[in-house]
């Protein structure tokens, strides 16, 4: 399938990061943003925090589409995280950096100092940004343990975890994926777990692979248990009732100790290469996308009439809730013919269907002068009604449908508990939940509805089978291109759909490349 942009996989790590922790070093995390007019900037991706460490280099890597025509302006920013919230406002900033895509890219690999504001260097902090096209689709998916490893800890055993290098141009050694830690276990089975191809070897099933097996320590002092070196070839032969076995060994021990033999076994039981669609790939595979969206016409928004009203229609006829249906409603509708919503806005509740965008415009301002707005806000009904949709579609069995409900609000939610439960009974079907606060309300309900800060769970303690909801305060956008809302919006649909699909093991339903009868 011809891709319309190019992917670029960016690895990041950085040096001399000034220390903002008392007693102990800095916890780092790095941020992409993407400038997207004016002064406005999106977050596009971010790596995970390093504990106690001044030399980070981050294990995630951070995904963009690349357009050649377009100059693309990133903004990454590290930051010392000392709390479990996602807004990084309240952590302390250990220095960034600009500039544009093009620039990575034709650098292949760009060090750059980090700065505390324009002119102000972070002290010798530095930034190195490593770029590479993602042409191949298939991913690498592991299954390892290992037995008797060596006890490195005074007290307790060892906490192991792996670390995956592949060897890039020039011989220099990559990290491609680090492990979760397994407290006081010699013979720890790490969970199951994938990398695309492409970054685990750069599609050679024959370039080297150096794995190391390391002791974790909390003051970011990991000592060495052992490494070995592979490549995917050799990693394949795992599967079945076959193992493929390596011997974790320890330089230093080896050479002081004649009879060291090792410091562990590392064994592979099972190594897997499979496909790994893409939201193109669905969408042109046959995958219609239903959007459904949800307007608030409670007591709280204020009287239509008056002009300190949500729903006041200004004399250049519009408001919040008009600006947010267009601008994200404008996108969709590429993907869906009709849009439906809860409470037909059409009053007609057989056929609550509306032709594209307009056709919703059209509704709300005719509806408007019609309805008497009352309280409470409750979110739980509508996302169960489209829940209902999408688990009848998930009867077919295929990637067919997948459902976007869209709620504009002004806030206020009284039956928190009951949305709670909702999205995580919605989290295992095929839709995803976006919520656009309008006003100046305090937005803290539709934040901790987003998860970001972590898996939203229901009242009982069952957790989201997956992030399906994406919250964006309105008031950020006011002074931005309208073009900038639906992006930031729609940033996490595509990606929320692959998750499902994805978790469901459901290949597109034509498959790219595939001859069509």
């Amino acid at each position: 399938m011809a891709q319309c942009v190019t992917k670029v996989e960016l690895s990041i790590s950085c040096e001399n990061l000034i220390d903002k922790d008392v007693g102990s070093k800095s916890d780092p995390l790095c941020v992409l943003l993407q400038n997207v007019g004016g002064d406005q900037w999106a977050e596009l991706d971010r790596t995970e925090k390093i504990k106690n460490c001044q030399k980070p280099e981050f294990s995630k890597k951070l995904l963009i589409d690349y357009y050649f025509e377009k100059v693309q302006k990133l903004k990454f920013g590290v930051y010392d995280i000392d709390n479990k919230s996602f807004d990084l406002n309240d952590d302390d900033y250990l220095g960034g950096v600009e500039c544009t895509l093009g620039q990575i890219v034709s650098s292949k690999t760009l060090t750059r100092p980090l700065e505390l504001k324009k002119g102000k260097p972070a002290g010798k902090g530095t930034i190195t940004i490593s770029a590479e096209e993602i042409k191949d689709t298939r991913v690498v998916s592991l299954e390892i343990e290992a037995q008797n490893l060596d006890k490195k800890d005074f007290l307790g055993k060892s906490d192991p975890f792996l670390e995956f290098y592949k060897q890039s141009d020039g011989g220099k050694w990559q990290l491609v994926y680090r492990s979760e830690v397994i407290k006081n276990n010699l013979n720890p089975c790490w969970r199951k777990f994938s990398v695309p191809l492409q970054t685990f070897c750069g599609g050679d099933f024959n370039n080297p692979i150096k794995v190391h097996c390391t002791d974790y320590d909390s003051d970011g002092s990991h000592d060495l248990i052992g490494s070995f070196e592979t490549n995917l070839s050799q990693l394949q032969k795992a599967g079945g009732s076959s193992l493929v076995e390596f011997e974790c060994i320890h330089p230093g021990k080896k050479q002081k100790k004649k009879s060291y033999k090792n410091s562990g076994i590392v064994r592979i039981k099972s190594c897997k290469i499979e496909t790994e669609y893409s939201f193109l790939d669905y969408v042109m595979g046959g995958c219609q996308i239903n959007f459904t969206v949800g307007i608030d016409f409670t007591g709280s928004n204020g009287d239509p009439k008056s002009p300190d009203s949500l729903h006041y229609i200004s004399p250049n006829g519009i408001n919040e809730y008009l600006t947010a249906i267009w601008s994200v409603g404008n996108v969709v509708q590429d993907y869906d013919t009709y849009v439906s919503h809860e409470f037909a806005l059409n009053f007609n509740p057989n056929n609550p269907y509306c032709r594209g965008i307009q056709g919703i415009v059209d509704a709300y301002r005719q509806a408007l002068p019609q309805v008497r707005l009352y309280g409470p806000t409750n979110f739980s009904p509508i996302i169960n009604h489209v829940a209902r949709f999408a688990a009848q579609s998930v009867q077919q069995g295929t990637a067919a449908q997948y459902y976007v409900l869209l709620i504009i609000t002004d806030g206020e939610i009284t039956d928190l508990d009951q949305t709670r439960q909702a999205i995580v009974n919605a989290s295992k079907l095929p839709m995803s939940v976006i919520i656009v606060g309008v006003g100046n309300a305090d937005f803290k309900a539709m934040e901790f509805l987003d998860g970001d800060n972590g898996v939203l769970k229901s009242l009982t303690g069952e957790p989201a089978a997956r992030d399906i909801v994406q919250f964006v305060p309105f008031r950020q956008f006011l002074s931005a291109p309208r073009e900038a809302l639906s992006q930031t919006v729609l940033a996490e649909v595509p990606k929320q759909l692959v998750s499902y699909y994805k978790m469901q093991g459901w290949a597109p339903v034509k498959l790219p490349g595939a001859k069509q009868e």
